[in-house]
């Protein structure tokens, strides 16, 4: 053996070795990815959400009740309607597996032969092709996020983990059932049966092939695959399943060719939304879409509640008509603005409510002034600043008590007038109130206290910002801070509220009760709170009266009906009014009221209604005849609700004595 020889066995010697040690070495390091792999796999899998199929199953929407139990709207925001298992085509089935999972029926969950597949695939060509299934891609819309930027390693693993655990638990059936009624379909729709009813009018077993291919094609891309904005994306992805089903022998070469002719737009309906909410419910519904939120924390938009609310759905109607036309009231002209809310006195329930004059009846959800604090309610404040405290904590005992209506200096060194620019002199607390005088009502609030007057008023459920102010006595702006705190006609109708149930008082609710779709019930009635003594709630009813009768304003009059009430005037301030004066001066009489927003609040034993009256644009002023539509519109509205309930006056409780027309309150 010569030398080349010797030197050639032994380059090949190293070479196995090299070779040996290589592959140990890959073999090493496989199996330690292998582990590590392992161990981050159960590691994730630890930390996965607990499988419940209840999450799965697709909710149907929230239906909406009115007070009658008749249905007011459909508001879920993922609107579905669920397809049972026995209801689903073949076709559709077909379609699904082939463009989606065609090893469906073969993998438990996960299929490692789809996730080589789709990786060779991906190296191959530009497009890309997933690896999950459909089992994966249910767990990923009921418990996860559809954001690319959470598709990382810890979400697969857990997918992973979840779909297998689900294929032990499920039905291949159940599962694909799940999913059909799961996956978002565009427009505001969920599920393959919701949209082939809002699409094409039909279910899903009198679809055409490439109605169902369609469909079939859109939950990857919902809104790229969307026929109504983007025909040509769609039409590509439909023809892109029915490729699929040809492939996997699904369909024929025939059926296939007659579906790829077939446009795109073929039966397609004209879109409706896919949430529809009564235009004249609107403002209410948007309430109580908030209560439920605050009370249970559930979102009713997600589906599956039934909502059972206080809508009086015929007071409602008679309200927008109202408030949006001219047959009842002659507002001035479109731009002016109303806001009232209507409280059933025996339960505090909101009975209607509506937030805007003239607003778009496309509109969903929109601005509701009726709840809104930001507006100034006026000398609708006195009866709960000033004078019902007085009564409560006995700073008066009689409505025959004398007051001066004199020159006056608030506590902190600014004066007071009156609108008039006038004093009257000795007056009774009945009068001053009556008359509406603001000088008696703030040495009423002096009188009674600050504090005293806010522990009052946190009673029935009024919020300070930063706190109770003297200039509160006839405002609810309180004055230099630049904030307001917190009166709106909802606070306003309750409150008064308590004043027409003898000092009872109730926080304003739109739900009585939610129902999920497993049947639990839970009770959203507020508790009824004591606000404040039934003589002082007696007293102040009873001045009140005569409000409508004699007092500032006398066209809320209603012939024949007992009812008490106040009105309320915001006030510019000397800039302002100046700036008002040089723009709208030719229209106002020589020393006319000119005011931001005008209201009313008012109730018999039955109702309580507060109105609120101005425009968007704070200096566009209500004078003149325009003052008096809060007034109309509470005169109008009181007149139908009234129609058919009892005429009762109150009842004087124990503690309170006549002497003439002057009311004493026992010690």
């Amino acid at each position: 053996m010569n030398s080349s020889d010797g030197k050639s066995k032994n380059q090949n010697k190293l070479i196995r070795k090299i070779l040996k040690y290589a592959l140990i070495i890959f073999l090493s390091l496989f199996i330690l990815a292998f582990l590590v792999g392992s161990i981050l796999f159960i590691s994730y899998a630890k930390s996965a959400p607990k499988l419940e199929v209840s999450k799965l199953e697709s909710k149907p929407s929230s239906i909406i009740y009115d007070k009658d139990g008749k249905v007011i709207a459909d508001l879920g925001e993922e609107k579905r309607d669920l397809v049972a298992t026995n209801e689903i085509p073949i076709t559709l089935v077909d379609a699904i597996t082939s463009i989606e999972d065609h090893r469906f029926f073969n993998h438990r969950g996960v299929d490692p032969v789809r996730i080589i597949g789709s990786v060779v695939h991906n190296a191959k060509n530009d497009t890309t092709q997933g690896g999950s299934t459909l089992t994966q891609q249910l767990i990923k819309l009921s418990y996860f996020s559809t954001s690319k930027t959470d598709q990382n390693v810890r979400r697969k693993a857990q997918e992973a983990w979840l779909s297998v655990q689900l294929e032990r638990k499920e039905s291949k059936e159940e599962i694909l059932t799940q999913y059909i009624n799961k996956v978002f379909m565009a427009n505001g729709y969920y599920g393959m049966r919701t949209a082939s009813k809002a699409y094409y009018g039909k279910e899903l077993k009198d679809l055409s092939l490439p109605q169902i291919a369609l469909l079939a094609g859109m939950p990857q891309s919902p809104n790229g695959y969307n026929p109504y904005t983007n025909p040509d994306g769609a039409k590509k992805r439909r023809d892109t399943v029915l490729s699929s089903m040809l492939e996997y022998e699904k369909i024929s070469k025939d059926d296939y060719n007659k579906a790829v002719e077939t446009p795109i737009d073929s039966g397609l309906k004209q879109l409706t939304p896919s949430i529809t909410i009564p235009a004249f419910a609107d403002n209410f519904l948007k309430q109580v879409i908030e209560q439920v939120k605050e009370d249970t924390g559930q979102d009713i938009t997600a589906g599956g509640l039934k909502v059972y609310t206080t809508l009086d759905s015929n007071a409602q109607r008679y309200l927008y008509e109202l408030v949006n036309s001219n047959d009842y009231v002659a507002y001035p002209d479109e731009d002016m603005q109303v806001a009232s809310t209507i409280v059933d006195v025996k339960t505090g329930a909101v009975t209607a409510q509506i937030g805007a004059r003239k607003q778009d009846p496309g509109t969903v959800f929109g601005n509701n002034q009726a709840v809104n604090t930001d507006r100034d309610w006026g000398s609708t404040m006195k009866p709960l600043v000033d004078y019902a405290p007085a009564y409560e904590y006995g700073t008066y005992k009689s409505t025959g008590t004398y007051i001066l209506d004199t020159p006056y200096y608030y506590p902190d060194g600014n004066i007071l007038y009156d609108w008039d620019r006038k004093y009257m002199g000795q007056m009774t607390v009945r009068n001053a109130l009556v008359l509406s005088r603001n000088i008696p009502a703030a040495k009423t609030l002096e009188a009674v206290g600050l504090e005293n007057s806010q522990n009052f008023l946190e009673k029935m459920n009024f919020n300070f910002e930063p706190s109770l102010q003297y200039s509160n006595a006839i405002s609810s702006n309180n004055r230099g801070s630049g904030k307001k705190w917190g009166a709106s006609s909802e606070k306003m109708a309750a409150a008064y509220a308590a004043l027409a149930s003898g000092g009872m008082y109730t926080k304003p609710y739109y739900v009585t009760k939610i129902v999920d779709d497993e049947g639990k019930e839970t009770n959203l009635k507020p508790e009824k709170v004591r606000a404040m003594k039934e003589t002082s709630a007696y007293v102040v009813t009873d001045m009140l009266k005569g409000v409508i009768t004699g007092g500032t304003m006398t066209n809320g009059y209603i012939p024949g009906l007992i009812q008490a009430g106040k009105t309320g005037t915001s006030n510019y301030d000397d800039t302002a009014a100046e700036t008002i004066l040089e723009d709208y001066g030719q229209y106002i009489p020589s020393g006319g009221t000119i005011a931001p927003d005008e209201n009313f609040v008012g109730y018999t034993t039955n109702y309580s209604m507060a109105v609120w009256t101005g425009y968007k644009n704070r200096m566009i002023p209500l004078y003149g005849q325009k003052l008096e539509i809060a007034l109309d519109v509470y005169r109008e509205m009181m007149k139908y609700l009234s129609q058919n309930v009892p005429n009762n006056d109150w009842e004087m409780p124990e503690g309170v004595y006549r002497n003439g027309s002057e009311l004493t309150v026992a010690d």
